[in-house]
């Protein structure tokens, strides 16, 4: 059934303005790492006079794939670092697709480079493949460990795969990915004592070295440190788990200058409760409502083990955070106009900016799919927030058949005008696809079409 809302016109002043976060500009962040993989190529280039024979190019493209795959792991590492700038001016989403497209490039160049240098080896030397390969394991230092970093990142990317993950509890996956920092340490020796471009160039070494330092200093201060910090200044703890709708709960948590944290309607953070059963694990959650001085809210849908378990939380549990992430927030507005499309569990950071995006009378609309009344979240809610709003909103429920078709088609027939809106997206892989095919059609921009998945 559809429901559609009056609306009542009454003028709402926006909320204060705040200072705006620092972001990067993605375009700026791609331009940054294609120097940096022309800087590796320069290395090589600077530190191979001539290149003779079959095996000599060979291994010389041994070297060039090695180059660009330590360098591109570097990257790996950085995107996912969750540094504050990145976060907000990519967006998780985002920074998750060029992570698990990098890696399937890195992890290419990887097995690319132990076959050429193999290969190029045993060519140079006249052996047999495999006889140079047990030469490179046994003898060659440290080219042991390296191996075993490149069988370790293998298997991460094998397990990020979609047919892979789809089989993965959330847990599992998160902490196999761990296994990237120990391959980053295992594999770094081995360039320097083997390397043809490290071993005799102390300049080479040295920005090498940096550039590693400076993603192991991210990893370590923003995944490490930051939560640890965050944890003593704000002290936060579950104030209380309240029933939303059948298997969906809010945790609403409380703590001390949480101003300073600049969260912002759309974003999510990592949370870590620390129970006997939960501690070990963080995940990721939107925010629910508009933070506010002391109190943050987050609604969730029992999913998995981590989700289900959160019905469960008591009053007092310490809570551990990283972020704010995400950049589906406010300031990505273009347009005067908004909607804003959720879809079963996506109505978690949408119902955030429903309450907060600033917007006249009539300018702000909300379209929420869900598959049966009894999955409806936050309805009375939303509705308030309608009529003082001056907002419309449609609660779309039942089946494609029902509605004979796809309900979501209302967009282009209820609002003639969609090109001149921002659209804010959010629900599961094949709605959100749906709605973006459906938004392009009706000529909105790309860049007025902001959404963010919270898959891992």
């Amino acid at each position: 059934m559809t429901t559609v809302h009056p609306v009542p016109v009454q003028q709402v002043a926006p909320p204060p303005a705040a200072p705006p976060p620092v972001r990067v500009n993605p375009g700026a962040v791609l331009g940054v790492i294609a120097a940096g993989a022309l800087g590796a190529l320069g290395l090589w280039w600077a530190g191979t006079p001539s290149v003779t024979g079959f095996g000599g190019w060979l291994t010389d493209a041994g070297r060039i794939t090695g180059l660009l795959a330590g360098y591109g792991f570097v990257v790996l590492v950085a995107l996912m670092a969750r540094i504050p700038p990145l976060e907000r001016g990519i967006g998780a989403d985002k920074l998750a697709r060029w992570h698990a497209m990098g890696g399937r490039y890195v992890v290419s160049l990887i097995v690319a480079h132990g076959l050429l240098i193999t290969w190029g080896y045993a060519v140079s030397a006249h052996t047999g493949v495999l006889d140079q390969s047990a030469t490179l394991l046994l003898t060659y230092p440290d080219v042991l460990a390296a191996t075993v970093a490149g069988l370790l990142l293998v298997g991460v990317g094998i397990s990020s795969a979609r047919a892979a993950r789809r089989r993965l509890r959330y847990e599992t996956w998160y902490f196999l990915h761990f296994y990237t920092y120990l391959a980053m340490a295992l594999a770094f020796s081995h360039q320097f004592a083997t390397g043809a471009q490290f071993m005799d160039d102390r300049t080479a070494r040295t920005a090498w070295s940096t550039l590693y330092v400076l993603a192991g200093a991210a990893i370590l201060w923003y995944r490490f440190v930051t939560p640890v910090r965050q944890a003593f200044r704000h002290r936060l703890r579950v104030e209380s788990v309240s029933p939303e709708a059948a298997g969906v709960v809010s945790v609403v948590v409380t703590g001390r200058h949480l101003d300073e944290l600049r969260a912002e309607a759309g974003q999510f953070f990592r949370w870590r409760f620390l129970t006997r059963d939960l501690w070990w694990v963080s995940a990721p959650y939107s925010l629910s409502a508009p933070a506010s001085g002391s109190r943050l809210r987050i609604t969730v849908k029992a999913l998995g083990d981590h989700s289900a378990a959160l019905a469960a939380l008591k009053p007092g549990t310490r809570v551990v955070t990283e972020g704010p992430y995400g950049a589906m927030t406010p300031s990505a507005r273009r347009e005067r106009k908004v909607l804003l499309v959720a879809g079963g569990s996506g109505i978690t950071p949408i119902r955030a900016l429903f309450q907060a995006l600033p917007a006249a009378p009539g300018d702000l609309t909300l379209v929420y799919r869900a598959r049966r009344e009894a999955d409806v979240v936050f309805r009375e809610e939303l509705e308030q927030l309608a009529a003082d709003r001056g907002a419309r909103l449609w609660i779309l429920t039942g089946t494609r058949a029902e509605h004979g078709g796809d309900p979501l088609t209302l967009l282009r027939r209820h609002i003639p005008d969609i090109a001149r809106h921002d659209v804010y997206v959010c629900g599961p892989p094949g709605m959100a696809d749906a709605v973006h095919a459906e938004l392009r059609a009706a000529r909105v921009p790309r860049r007025q079409i902001h959404h963010e998945s919270f898959e891992f």
